[in-house]
C-alpha cells in the first residue's frame, strides 16, 4: 500500500454519500483513524469483541511462516538470518538519521531529548520502564542468551562479548532516540506550525486584516495587540483561538503502538518521497520484530530439546510443530478487541515477572551458588578471575537496585487503584480511558501470578524430590543396618 500515489493514512476516506470525508476520521486524524479503525477495526472497549480480523490474521501467519522458514534447521539457519536481521536495521536508521537531521524542525526534537527534567528523573516509573527497556533489548530474563549461550565453545570470550554488547545496545538506544525525536521534532514543528497557520487565518477574518499584516512568527504579538485594541470583539474568539504550544507538542508522550504505527507514519507522510520512506521504515520494523522472535524462539526450542522424548523428532518437524502452538496462542491478539489484551499482556505479564526473574537469576548466583564457586568456573574457561568490579555488581549493586526496582513497581500498583487501559472512542476520535473489567482484572492477576510461578513450583519440585531422595536413602540404610 505504501507505493499508491497517496498514502493511505495521509487522508481521511469519503463518508457513504461521498459528499465529504468520514466524520469520525475528521475528529481524530487520517493517521489515527487508518491504524484504528482500518488496520485494527478496533471496538469500543476490551469486553466487545467482533471476531478476527481477517486482515491481522493473514499477515501474523505470515510472520510465522517467516519465522518458521528462518529457524528450521534450527541454530544454524537461525544464526545466519541473525547477520542480515541485526544489521539491516542499522542502515535504515543511518538513512533515517540523514534525513532527519535535514528536517525542519528536527533540531526541536534534539534539544528536547537532551534536556532532563528533574520530575520525570524523580519519579520511580521511570525507571522501572528503563530497567524493563533495558531487559527487553538485551534479552535479559528472557532466557534466549542463556539458549544461544549455550552453543558457545567453553573457553569463548564471554567477558569482553557481554563489555562489547552492552556498548553495542547502549549505544544503538540512544542512535535510535536521536532518529527518533529527530523525527519527532520535525512532527511537533509542523503541528505546531499548522496551529499558528490557523489562527493567523483566524485572526484576518474576524478583524478584516490584509494578508501580510500576521505572520506566522508574529502571530502572539498580534493576538496581545489585537485584544488590547478590540476588547470586545476579541471576546467573541473565546472557545474559537487554539492554544498554540510547542513543548505541549514535543511533551505528547507516546509509546509502543502508539510510537511506530501513529507518530512515525504521520511524519512520514509529510516528507518528501513518503513513499520510499515508509517502505523503508515498515521492512525495518519487520525484521526487528523477526529478529526479536528468533531470539524468544530459540529461548523456547533449546531447552525443550534437552528432553529424550523430544530430542528424537527432526529440527523441522519439532520446530514446525513450535510455531504452530505459538500461532495458535497468539490468534486471540487479531481480533477486534486483541490490540486490548495485548496491550494488558505488555503492561502487566513482562513486566513484574522480568524484574522477579532477574532478581531470582542474580541472587542465585551470588549467594545460593556462591560468588566463589562462579569465579572458580570462569576462571576455569577464561583463565583468570573475574575483577572487583563484577563481583560488587553481582553481590551488592545490581540486587539492590533489582529489590528497590521491584518494591517500587509492587506499590505503583497497589496505589494505582484499578487497572486502567486506552480505549478508542469513535464518537470522540480519540482514545480515552477505561477501567478493566471484573475479567480483566482477574486476568491481570493471573498473569502476574502465572508469569512468576515457575520459580516456586520448580523450587518445590526439587525439594519434595530431594526429600524423597532422602527417605529412600534412609530406609536403605535402615535395611542395611539391620541385615549387617
Amino acid at each position: 500500500m505504501e507505493f499508491l500515489s497517496v498514502l493511505p493514512w495521509a487522508a481521511c476516506p469519503l463518508n457513504a454519500n461521498r459528499t465529504g470525508p468520514l466524520e469520525e476520521c475528521e475528529r481524530a486524524t487520517p493517521t489515527q483513524y487508518f491504524f484504528y479503525r482500518e488496520t485494527l477495526n478496533i471496538s469500543p472497549s476490551i469486553e466487545e469483541n467482533g471476531g478476527i480480523h481477517t486482515g491481522q490474521a493473514l499477515c501474523f501467519l505470515l510472520a510465522w511462516v517467516i519465522t518458521y522458514l528462518f529457524i528450521v534447521r534450527g541454530v544454524k539457519s537461525t544464526g545466519k538470518v541473525v547477520y542480515f536481521t541485526a544489521t539491516f536495521p542499522y542502515v535504515v536508521l543511518f538513512i533515517y538519521l540523514i534525513r532527519g537531521f535535514t528536517l525542519h524542525g528536527a533540531i526541536n526534537g534534539i534539544k528536547y531529548m537532551f534536556t532532563p527534567k528533574m520530575e520525570e528523573l524523580a519519579n520511580p516509573t521511570t525507571w522501572i520502564n528503563a530497567a524493563t527497556q533495558i531487559f527487553f533489548s538485551l534479552g535479559l530474563g528472557f532466557g534466549s542468551l542463556i539458549a544461544f549461550a549455550s552453543y558457545n565453545q567453553y573457553h569463548n570470550n564471554f567477558e569482553r562479548q557481554a563489555i562489547i554488547v552492552s556498548l553495542i545496545n547502549s549505544g544503538t538506544s540512544i542512535f535510535s532516540s536521536v532518529v527518533t525525536f529527530a523525527i519527532y521534532g520535525f512532527k511537533a514543528t509542523v503541528n505546531y506550525e499548522n496551529c499558528l497557520e490557523r489562527t493567523r487565518i483566524l485572526l484576518l477574518n474576524t478583524f478584516s486584516l490584509s494578508e501580510d499584516s500576521i505572520t506566522i512568527d508574529n502571530v502572539f504579538e498580534r493576538i496581545v495587540e489585537l485584544n488590547t485594541t478590540y476588547p470586545e470583539q476579541f471576546a467573541e474568539l473565546n472557545g474559537k483561538l487554539e492554544d498554540c504550544n510547542l513543548e505541549s507538542e514535543l511533551s505528547t508522550a507516546v509509546e509502543g503502538t502508539g510510537l511506530a504505527f501513529i507518530v512515525y507514519s504521520e511524519a512520514i507522510k509529510n516528507m518528501p518521497l513518503s513513499q520510499l520512506w515508509s517502505v523503508l521504515y515498515f521492512i525495518m520494523l519487520l525484521l526487528l520484530g523477526m529478529g526479536s522472535m528468533l531470539g524468544n524462539i530459540t529461548a523456547i526450542i533449546t531447552p525443550l530439546r534437552d528432553f529424550k522424548v523430544l530430542s528424537c523428532i527432526s529440527n523441522e518437524v519439532f520446530n514446525g510443530i513450535v510455531c504452530f502452538i505459538c500461532l495458535l496462542l497468539g490468534l486471540g491478539f487479531t481480533t477486534t478487541s486483541g490490540n486490548y489484551w495485548f496491550t494488558m499482556f505488555n503492561d502487566y505479564g513482562a513486566t513484574f515477572s522480568l524484574l522477579f526473574i532477574v532478581l531470582i537469576e542474580v541472587i542465585t548466583v551470588s549467594y545460593i551458588y556462591g560468588i566463589k564457586r562462579f569465579e572458580k568456573d570462569i576462571e576455569d574457561m577464561l583463565g583468570h578471575r573475574p575483577n572487583w568490579y563484577w563481583k560488587i555488581m553481582w553481590a551488592g549493586v545490581s540486587p539492590l537496585l533489582l529489590i528497590g526496582l521491584f518494591l517500587f513497581y509492587i506499590i505503583n500498583y497497589i496505589q494505582g487503584g484499578t487497572p486502567t487501559y486506552q480505549a478508542w472512542n469513535k464518537d470522540l476520535g480519540k482514545s480515552e480511558q477505561m477501567e478493566y473489567p471484573v475479567f480483566g482484572q482477574a486476568f491481570i492477576g493471573l498473569l502476574l501470578v502465572s508469569s512468576v510461578s515457575c520459580v516456586p513450583l520448580t523450587a518445590l519440585y526439587v525439594f519434595c524430590q530431594r526429600r524423597k531422595h532422602a527417605q529412600r536413602h534412609m530406609q536403605q540404610h535402615t535395611v542395611n543396618t539391620v541385615a549387617a
